[in-house]
């Protein structure tokens, strides 16, 4: 889980709906100015006070970290020595290469650095990270808004340990919360039994292209019902007329639902350049991927009946060809048109039914 801190040192009159919703949304740390805005607070968040532009207090309150600027208030382990009850960190301002290489120093060796990177591109946070990879401190970059929370979280697979975000309304403290969150749940995947095939004419199905590279146990599940997915493998494995293509899974007809974040549920047809669809392997191991791009075209179609163990009917639409494929036990993979009654494929039984994509416990009789 990634460190979320919420500064709160100018906020105005929304700050304390945003320091209520900080609480409840179990924010790491509140960041102040003034030690008297980090009083009463429960002990679930850390109380950070960072008073730049501010003469360091003789009293520091409840604060737990203390983020100095070395150029306002001297080397941050000086300042240790007269404050030995808080933990201390260091701001860096990164804005050229001296200040990058002091950057990288801070996050090898200080027990907090509190990064403000000055150059929208990434590079200079990789080059950071690199340089702490290992180290027993926590870095922490500011972030502009939600979106460059979410990206800062992403930079080399691994991002900051947290960030700091100024909220701009109401509302972005949940947001960023959710995206600190990180990776998304395992699946319980099923097995199920082919009941029947059959060859049911012309259609349109989508190929969902990818912006990753897919593994060769790992797909999407797609289903025409919200209670009962099939596992489409990616275009991992070899073709004899065609390279393969392992961004790729040639996903169904285009009425098909598939997994999306946040448990919803999207029809393939709604899929666009941008959107985000879940990758799933025969282990249920899950994450989000970015679609970039979704072809949709007239082709022959074939239906696919399984059941499971519990009853529950399950049925899929795919492109009626044999390179089209699915996963079975032990990431078997098996080619649509050669499925016979009695063969076994993995699925995934949701269990709500669906509105809009979103989950509800309502009737709702799918056919």
């Amino acid at each position: 889980m990634k460190l979320v801190w919420v500064d709160v040192r100018d906020l105005g009159v929304a700050r304390q709906a945003i320091v209520e919703e900080a609480v409840h949304q179990r924010a790491d740390g509140l960041v102040a100015a003034d030690p008297a805005d980090l009083g009463g607070l429960p002990p679930t968040v850390a109380k950070v006070l960072f008073p730049r532009g501010r003469a360091l207090p003789e009293d520091l309150g409840e604060a737990d970290v203390l983020i100095v600027d070395p150029a306002e208030h001297g080397d941050p382990h000086e300042v240790a020595l007269t404050y030995p009850d808080v933990e201390v960190g260091r701001f860096v301002e990164i804005v050229d290469a001296p200040t990058l290489e002091v950057a990288c120093k801070a996050a090898a060796s200080d027990k907090w650095s509190l990064l403000l990177f000055r150059d929208p591109t990434k590079i200079p946070l990789e080059i950071v990270l690199a340089a702490a990879a290992g180290a027993d401190g926590r870095n922490i970059t500011i972030a502009g808004d939600v979106e460059e929370a979410e990206i800062i979280f992403g930079v080399l697979e691994h991002g900051s340990d947290g960030i700091m975000l100024a909220p701009k309304a109401v509302g972005d403290v949940t947001a960023v919360k959710a995206a600190a969150a990180g990776g998304t749940a395992d699946l319980d995947m099923v097995e199920l039994t082919v009941t029947a095939t059959s060859h049911i004419g012309m259609g349109e199905r989508a190929c969902v292209d990818t912006c990753s590279h897919l593994g060769k146990d790992e797909g999407i599940l797609v289903g025409s019902h919200s209670k009962g997915m099939i596992l489409c493998v990616s275009e991992t494995h070899p073709l004899p007329y065609m390279p393969t293509r392992p961004f790729r899974v040639n996903a169904g007809a285009i009425h098909s639902y598939t997994l999306s974040k946040e448990g919803r549920t999207h029809y393939l047809s709604e899929l666009k350049a941008g959107s985000k669809v879940m990758a799933v392997d025969t282990e249920g191991r899950t994450r989000m991927v970015t679609v970039g791009r979704v072809k949709i075209e007239s082709r022959p179609l074939i239906s696919i009946d399984a059941v499971a163990a519990n009853g529950q009917a399950v049925n899929l639409i795919l492109q009626d060809d044999w390179h089209v494929r699915v996963l079975g036990p032990g990431a078997a993979v098996l080619n649509s048109t050669e499925l016979r009654p009695g063969d076994v494929v993995l699925g995934y039984l949701p269990s709500q039914d669906r509105h809009v994509g979103y989950p509800i416990d309502e009737f709702c009789l799918e056919k």
